[in-house]
């Protein structure tokens, strides 16, 4: 089985900063994209941002500026540098991978979800 386990979220004031990461372990043979997504309370679940294994990256025009995707291939493990913190950034924020356990067999897989509180 693999797992993604995210950490680093928690409670913040307007204008800080946090970094969460997101470890996948288990089974792996190789990971494609990984991505970050947040569930605001009453709110849909929308994409954050996403790397892909070649290291593109995208971001929701609503962070662009302000956080940054990166990855450790070695560690299987993504990061979310989050500054300029905002109250509107206030969410459940869960990691996303594409994981391959073999040549051909993947899986999309996604963390429990880390909860970050910006204070205004």
């Amino acid at each position: 089985q693999v797992h993604l386990v995210e950490s680093g979220g928690g409670l913040v004031q307007a204008g800080g900063s946090l970094r969460l990461s997101c470890a996948a372990s288990g089974s792996i043979f190789s990971i494609n994209a990984m991505g970050w997504s947040r569930q605001a309370p009453g709110k849909q679940r929308e994409l954050v941002a996403v790397i892909t294994s070649g290291v593109g990256t995208n971001y929701a025009d609503s962070v662009k500026g302000r956080f940054t995707i990166s990855r450790d291939n070695a560690k299987n493990t993504v990061y979310l540098q989050m500054n300029s913190l905002e109250p509107d950034d206030t969410a459940v924020y869960y990691c996303n991978a594409d994981v391959y356990y073999s040549v051909h067999d993947a899986m999309s897989l996604w963390g429990k979800g880390t909860l970050v509180t910006v204070s205004s």
